[in-house]
């Protein structure tokens, strides 16, 4: 079964995250704001170094990689954002009202993470983990290949 769920994007994207950070009981912080729009303006998953760059050229000041790492893995845990682990990058979860496993499609050619939600897929891997007496937390599921752009037709 695949989940449905609305996806947002510009100003309905970041309200969103303003307010589910809000009901996590985080504020919504200018800094926080801004490390969340320059996220959600990268079309392919970002480093705590380029999202750094990218507020650093907004704010015109510097911001430090150390600062951005910490909102970082507040937005994970806040659902506002996604590690893709294979690149040490992270992307803007268009849906933060909504918890699921995700899975990434990467592609090894332009580097862009496609984004797929198929609960019956992650729960069988979560399945498979409790009959080994394993508790799967947070399942990561990344696939390697190349996307449709990059494959030779």
């Amino acid at each position: 079964m695949v989940h449905v769920h609305q996806s947002h994007e510009g100003a309905a994207l970041s309200h969103a995250a303003q307010g589910a950070l809000e009901r996590a009981g985080e504020q919504w912080t200018s800094m926080r704001a801004a490390v969340f729009d320059a996220l959600a303006g990268f079309a392919r998953p970002a480093s705590a170094y380029d999202i750094a760059e990218a507020v650093s050229a907004s704010e015109g000041r510097r911001v430090a990689a150390n600062s951005v790492y910490r909102i970082l893995d507040l937005f994970v845990g806040a659902n506002l954002a996604r590690r893709v682990e294979s690149v040490n990058g992270y992307v803007a979860n268009t849906h933060p009202d909504c918890r699921h496993d995700c899975i990434f499609l990467v592609c090894d050619g332009c580097g862009n993470a496609i984004h797929v939600d198929d609960d019956t897929l992650t729960g069988n891997v979560r399945a498979a983990a409790g009959k080994l007496g394993f508790t799967a937390l947070r399942p990561v599921i990344e696939v390697r290949g190349r996307c449709a752009d990059c494959t030779p037709g």
